[in-house]
């Protein structure tokens, strides 16, 4: 395959979806960057996103668009740029304009905006890449195919900057909680993803008597989050520091290197500490843990409707209900992870 260098080539890379998939999406950007490091990459994002620009520093600049602010600055920045190549990692009809905006001369998108949308107009070269049959990591991956960049299997490049390493020991210093600490993060974008506020109080307090480590709260300021935190607080019966809608995102990411074990419901932060390769354990309910697994080995999958953590991944996967998943089942991966024996108390 022959492999082209563009020098100056001007790159727009679309991911206006939500956190999640802008982490998932950093490995397909990552790649571009090893491959073409004198291009000029630039990355638009929803507004929602912009505390995780700070780890994404192998891109060159970034387009914010704003669903409550107007958005005329970012509109005139387009209209008077063009751009080489525009990589819609999106396909909705936002992204759809933007790539009509950036009057690259190739502009991509998936094979799916093409056979299912009448958005196939705005682009000129698809991708074939069945989201239903690769991890989303692999599946944005492979819009890279479109520049002769065949990669897979990447680990997510998040590169923290210093001040969240000196936040996150400043937050921890002034709660008086001294590492290593278990990081429970129970809260998503998605409530049906939240497991019992009383189990995730049995868990916090099982790992206070029967580990040396304390536990740290930590999540959003959305009100649904606060509520569900607010019930796992209410339910404890020892003592839990409470970090959640207090701290950025870069220094909830830096917490989550640092952690001993890391303990969540499928979220943008489960990808947080998978980037590092932080010792974790993901709850799955109602997603298909083939397509949003952390993937690297110290990650134990509990998926409601199997005993155990996960071995195999399909891509044909019944959800379930997080209430399937129990409380012993989550305490028996915490020895596990911790390496205690699956006897004791």
């Amino acid at each position: 395959m022959t492999h082209h260098s563009y020098y100056f080539m001007k790159i727009l890379a679309l991911q206006l979806k939500r956190i999640g998939d802008l982490i998932l999406t950093a490995p397909a950007l990552f790649a571009l960057r090893q491959r073409h490091p004198e291009a000029h990459i630039t990355l638009a994002i929803q507004d929602g996103c912009r505390e995780l620009l700070p780890a994404l520093d192998f891109v060159d600049d970034t387009l914010i668009h704003s669903r409550k602010e107007g958005n005329a600055p970012l509109w005139w920045k387009m209209v008077f740029t063009h751009f080489d190549f525009c990589l819609d990692f999106t396909g909705n009809d936002r992204s759809a304009l933007f790539s009509v905006l950036s009057k690259a001369p190739k502009r991509v998108a998936f094979q799916s905006v093409r056979d299912s949308s009448a958005r196939s107009i705005f682009y000129n070269c698809f991708v074939d890449s069945p989201v239903r049959d690769c991890h989303t990591v692999d599946h944005y991956l492979h819009l890279l195919r479109c520049l002769d960049i065949e990669v897979w299997g990447e680990g997510i490049p998040l590169h923290l900057p210093e001040w969240a390493s000196k936040k996150a020991g400043q937050v921890l210093a002034a709660r008086d909680v001294a590492p290593p600490y278990i990081m429970i993060q129970p809260g998503s974008a998605r409530s049906e993803k939240y497991w019992s506020a009383k189990r995730w109080a049995r868990v916090i307090d099982f790992c206070n008597a029967e580990t040396p480590f304390p536990c740290i709260l930590t999540g959003g300021r959305d009100a649904s989050e606060q509520k569900h935190i607010g019930e796992i607080k209410a339910a404890l019966r020892s003592p839990c520091c409470d970090l959640s809608g207090s701290v950025d995102l870069m220094t909830l990411a830096a917490l989550a290197r640092g952690a001993r074990l890391f303990l969540s419901v499928d979220s943008a932060a489960m990808h947080i500490a998978g980037a590092f390769a932080t010792p974790q354990i993901a709850l799955f309910g109602p997603t298909n843990p083939f397509h949003w697994r952390p993937r690297h080995p110290r990650a134990l999958i509990l998926a409601a409707g199997n005993p155990g953590p996960l071995t195999e991944f399909k891509p044909k996967h019944a959800p379930g209900a997080m209430r399937d998943i129990s409380v012993s089942q989550v305490t028996g991966a915490i020895k596990t992870q911790l390496g205690q024996p699956q006897g004791a108390a």
